[in-house]
């Protein structure tokens, strides 16, 4: 046997073991005895295996079985530039903690260098925040089966994303002989399945400094947490705020983004703050924690959250019993909510449907129970926060690691493969990005994913922020609002997948019916008139004060 086969084969083998179960394969010629061994380990049921031919959408693709599996997930690809597509998905890994391993094959260490095809300095690829391990040049000589074993082991004790960088001699394919100076499938090591878990920080022995009004944030954080932190606040007697990858949490504020974006009254205002997980969606959350006089940041992982540099204190998950302050503030809380509430739903039902708003909460009021949900980080994630119904009942998704469009579809697809049914909202410009989501072979497995595009003809997010005021009305349009006038209807067609344009409310629910299958829906909006409704649509609240 070739030593490039027989690594291939140690290194699949190894990956199953440490509870690697689905791997993302790009075609490739340097990474053939990978191909080869993964296919054998898939026949064999060790693995799940999906193929796709273009790493950047199978980076994103394996980022979104991570995540819907919470298992770590590998994505493999060959040489050169192939490796570097996978960057934008290790870098949403590495800002989310979420286990993807880039297992990449490269040139033997005398190429690199030399002019050959296809090979560049692979090691490092994906800068600080990834680490590389490189595995030596396989040989045929006894011991290095441990080796490997080893060094896969190691590599996945991990929180986030790492690199396994393995280069390969050829002969690249087997060479129809067996033997091998030690067996393939040794299992003598000192080797256990890898959990992947975050340490995390010490947790917080005390709280002192969380008096009676204190309002609680929660960001992008696992369910457990969310549930917990809701169980907690409710204990103490304080409301709590979250953002929609955080609707696991119970009791929640319907409409508390909204309300920190209108600016809080007096009497609403609080003296300490709780900030759980990664929160990145609202400028009123900026906003509260700026002005909050006490800030205590919660977080699982040694990276917690505070741009503005305003936490006060730094703790891990709450290893303390909840203080008990009554229920006045709580209930001044929940009495202004149930006003705000009912103002903006009388808002939304006078205003012409569609909006982004409309169709956010449309749909998440319109999921079957238990659906998966991926929300586009632009406004459709923002539109959700804003005004959705919370349901502890979805898993609900999205890349806020650092917020890129890039990817989406590929990692909704890979999120709702473990789902019954799995659903998208994003923007147009997310959609066209990533439109090479929707290219999946006849013989991969395939989601029921229905993605619902809000499609008003460009960035409609921009409308919203400063450069979307009236004085900056001249430039706008080419290089903000960027108008596209795709047809979407086409391009599904030629990807194969169903597409639907809905122009009301109950024409979306209906579309929104479970289904097998990936398919389209479109909901066309007027992005011009965006700044102006969220305008008015705080002014509501405001008035309810």
């Amino acid at each position: 046997m070739n030593p490039s086969t027989a690594q291939a084969r140690v290194l699949v083998d190894e990956l199953a073991r440490n509870d690697v179960r689905e791997v993302v394969l790009c075609p490739g010629s340097r990474n053939a005895a990978l191909a080869i061994a993964l296919h054998a380990a898939a026949v064999a049921g060790q693995v799940t295996l999906h193929v796709r031919i273009d790493e950047r959408s199978a980076g994103f693709f394996a980022l979104g079985l991570a995540r819907g599996t919470g298992r770590p997930v590998a994505v493999v690809c060959t040489s050169g530039t192939a490796v570097a597509n996978l960057h934008p998905a290790m870098l949403e890994a590495a800002h989310s903690h979420v286990p993807l391993i880039a297992l990449t094959a490269d040139r033997p260490i005398e190429l690199v260098g030399s002019g050959a095809s296809q090979t560049t300095v692979q090691h490092g690829v994906f800068g600080a925040l990834v680490s590389t391990v490189d595995f030596p040049m396989a040989e045929r000589r006894a011991g290095q089966n441990a080796v490997w074993r080893g060094m896969i082991c190691r590599s996945l004790r991990s929180d986030g994303p790492v690199h396994l960088n393995v280069p390969f001699r050829e002969p690249l394919v087997p060479d129809g002989s067996d033997d091998w100076p030690e067996s393939l499938d040794g299992r003598d090591g000192p080797w256990t399945t890898v959990a992947v878990l975050a340490e995390g920080l010490a947790g917080a022995t005390e709280i002192g400094h969380l008096g009676e009004r204190t309002l609680v944030v929660i960001g992008d954080v696992s369910p457990e947490v969310a549930r917990a932190t809701s169980v907690f606040a409710a204990a103490a007697g304080w409301p709590v705020i979250v953002e929609p990858l955080a609707f696991a949490a119970e009791g929640t504020i319907a409409i508390g983004s909204l309300m920190l974006a209108a600016g809080l009254p007096s009497e609403l205002r609080p003296d300490s703050l709780l900030v759980v997980g990664h929160p990145s969606l609202s400028r009123g959350v900026q906003r509260v924690i700026r002005e909050t006089p006490v800030v205590h940041v919660i977080s699982e992982y040694p990276q917690w959250t505070d741009p503005q540099h305003q936490a006060d204190f730094v703790t891990g998950p709450l290893a303390v019993s909840p203080p008990s302050f009554g229920d006045a503030w709580l209930s001044r809380w929940q009495d202004a909510d149930a006003s705000a509430k009912s103002a903006v739903d009388k808002f939304l039902a006078d205003e012409p449907w569609p909006t982004g708003l409309h169709v956010a909460q449309t749909l998440v009021e319109a999921l079957p129970y238990g659906a998966t949900l991926f929300l586009g980080s632009s406004n459709p994630v923002r539109d959700v926060d804003l005004v959705a119904p919370h349901r502890a009942d979805l898993r609900v998704f999205s890349n806020r690691g650092l917020a890129g469009i890039d990817g989406t579809l590929s990692c909704a697809v890979g999120a709702s493969l473990s789902a019954e049914y799995g659903y998208a909202l994003v923007g147009d410009l997310t959609f066209l990005h990533d439109v090479n989501g929707l290219l999946i072979g006849p013989d991969e497995l395939r989601p029921n994913l229905a993605v619902v595009v809000l499609n008003d003809d460009g960035g409609g997010i921009f409308s919203l922020l400063e450069q979307g005021s009236a004085e900056h009305a001249d430039s706008f349009e080419r290089v903000f609002g960027t108008p596209h006038g795709a047809d979407l209807a086409a391009l599904c067609a030629g990807y194969h997948v169903p597409h639907a344009l809905v122009s009301t409310a109950g024409e979306l629910r209906e579309a929104l019916a479970p289904a097998d299958g990936i398919r389209v829906i479109e909901v066309r909006a007027d992005r011009s008139r965006l700044r102006e409704l969220h305008s008015r649509l705080r002014s509501v609240i405001n008035e309810t004060w």
